[in-house]
């Protein structure tokens, strides 16, 4: 129900009760949203988030001036291109920091130590989010190597277009940093100021490290080239079932360098695919051997 109350002013506003939805949103209706996530980003929404998908998508229905979620969605199945990036960029969850789950990055850093000789090795970031984790991955590489001058290729893709271009400019806000070292903060960033005062940006010569590109998992097509020798895919596969899961890994596998290790997430298993990858622990794995 709406209610109107007179502002000093004399014009009128028009108040929702709380818990009155704006747009009706029906359970036919978020079925539809379920079905079109998983067909075209493989993300498998749980039961449990129409509330989270409401109040996503009810901001695409305010910019794009349509009256209903049958509207909206009727769009989407039409083929627009330009609103199915931004429907998937809205249902997406980018929560990330700098060095989290920080016990893989010695491991990476050993690993990189053993491929000394190898040029170039390369690795791949397949969520990188807002850039937190492939720069941590980064300043890794740089810290082992002793400079900025490194035989290594990183690559970092996501699906979320508005995440990347955060990530390729590479200014974040203090928060985001205040868990780093002094040291790090002063050998990895610029201390803005002026306008910018409160912000830090990754140095020039680290960011040209990272190559950062948009990737869906699901499409037939990659534009990355292995082999790999260190891949993260760090909580990502928590939004995939385990046959979306298990097709993903067997286009990873081939991508791997015979050495190459792959990074899971703290609450992601690949067991179910251990013909692909063998668990070494932490979750880390590495090729399984072939059979025979």
């Amino acid at each position: 129900m709406m209610d109107e109350r007179k502002s000093a002013s004399g014009a009128t506003t028009l108040l929702r009760e709380p818990g009155v939805r704006e747009f009706t949103f029906s359970a036919a209706d978020f079925e539809r949203v379920r079905k079109l996530i998983y067909e075209h980003a493989g993300i498998s929404l749980s039961a449990t988030k129409e509330d989270m998908v409401y109040s996503r998508l009810a901001r695409r229905l305010r910019e794009t001036r349509l009256g209903s979620f049958g509207e909206y969605l009727a769009m989407l199945e039409r083929g627009d291109k330009t609103e199915w990036e931004k429907f998937v960029n809205s249902l997406t969850t980018n929560l990330t920091s700098f060095f989290r789950e920080p016990h893989h990055f010695p491991i990476l850093a050993d690993h990189l130590k053993k491929l000394q000789g190898n040029s170039p090795i390369k690795i791949w970031c397949s969520a990188a989010s807002t850039g937190e984790e492939p720069y941590s991955i980064a300043m890794t590489v740089v810290e082992t190597f002793g400079g900025f001058s490194v035989p290594v290729s990183i690559v970092a893709s996501d699906l979320d277009t508005n995440v990347l271009a955060i990530a390729a400019k590479g200014a974040y806000p203090s928060d985001r940093v205040d868990k780093l070292s002094p040291s790090r903060l002063s050998r990895f960033f610029l201390k803005g100021s002026g306008a910018q005062e409160g912000s830090y940006t990754v140095r020039p010569e680290l960011r040209r490290m990272v190559n950062f590109q948009r990737l869906n998992l699901l499409e037939p097509n990659w534009s990355v080239r292995g082999p790999f020798d260190a891949l993260f895919c760090r909580n990502v596969m928590i939004y995939f079932d385990k046959p979306t899961q298990y097709k993903i890994l067997s286009r990873f596998a081939p991508l791997m360098s015979g050495k190459g290790l792959l990074f899971a997430g703290h609450s992601e298993s690949f067991l179910h695919a251990a013909d692909l990858f063998r668990s070494q622990g932490r979750t880390v794995y590495e090729l399984a051997p072939k059979p025979g």
